[in-house]
């Protein structure tokens, strides 16, 4: 990863005299790129917009000459803050009736889980989250079926959370069961184009309270001990 200064002096370097103008000439390049499903916001940055866009955050001149694929990172304070993951918090909490959910009896973190039923380390992670659970580890889970949307693995998964039970379900495919097919109105590829805004190529990918992306698969005491340092360090 590039060091979050090296970015900023990049973006401004990129952004210096370039004129405004409105939205137009930004979905004019957009759509020269490939790109149809986009979201533009305001940036941070001066002379910049941020879109979201389904190959992740893209940081782009006014003018639409110039794009930069993020994370953007605030590093005005005592550590760097992951701009680009805080702008997508909200969209995380937007899909919370969507999620799975472990509830920790004695809760002190909440992580979010994008997961596939197909990963064996998906498999190994919800095989301890009793143990999570136990160190006040609430576990909410996202669906994110590597191989894309359409295929195999996302019929299977949207068969799981349209289930009448989901949690029951869900642990039966995690150890090998294969769902019965039911269909609902649930839109599972917002879940996995919102990992896609993350940039998340594998799983699982544990997304932080604070916008840190975990990827990989971590176990019950050393995430623990990683959440309570990030804890205190923002305290």
């Amino acid at each position: 990863m590039k060091k979050p200064y090296l970015l900023l002096s990049l973006l401004m370097a990129m952004t210096s005299g370039v004129a405004h103008a409105d939205d137009a000439a930004i979905l004019q390049s957009l759509h020269k790129l490939g790109l149809k499903q986009t979201e533009i916001q305001p940036s941070p940055l001066r002379g910049m917009k941020t879109v979201l866009s389904d190959s992740g955050v893209l940081y782009v001149s006014d003018d639409g000459k110039y794009f930069i694929q993020g994370p953007l990172y605030n590093v005005s304070g005592s550590q760097p803050v992951n701009v680009t993951n805080q702008l997508l918090d909200k969209k995380v909490e937007a899909l919370k009736s969507d999620m799975i959910v472990y509830k920790a009896p004695k809760e002190q973190h909440v992580i979010t889980v994008f997961t596939d039923i197909t990963c064996g380390y998906c498999r190994k992670m919800h095989s301890q989250i009793a143990d999570y659970n136990a160190l006040g580890i609430t576990v909410r889970y996202l669906a994110f079926p590597r191989e894309g949307l359409g295929g195999e693995v996302e019929k299977e998964m949207k068969s799981i959370w349209c289930a009448a039970d989901r949690n029951k379900v869900f642990d039966e495919a995690m150890k090998g069961a294969k769902p019965q097919p039911v269909s609902c109105n649930l839109d599972l590829a917002r879940q996995y184009r919102l990992g896609i805004l993350y940039g998340i190529q594998g799983t699982p990918a544990i997304l932080l309270q604070n916008g840190t992306l975990i990827p990989g698969y971590q176990g019950p005491q050393a995430l623990k001990t990683f959440l309570d340092s990030q804890k205190s360090a923002s305290e």
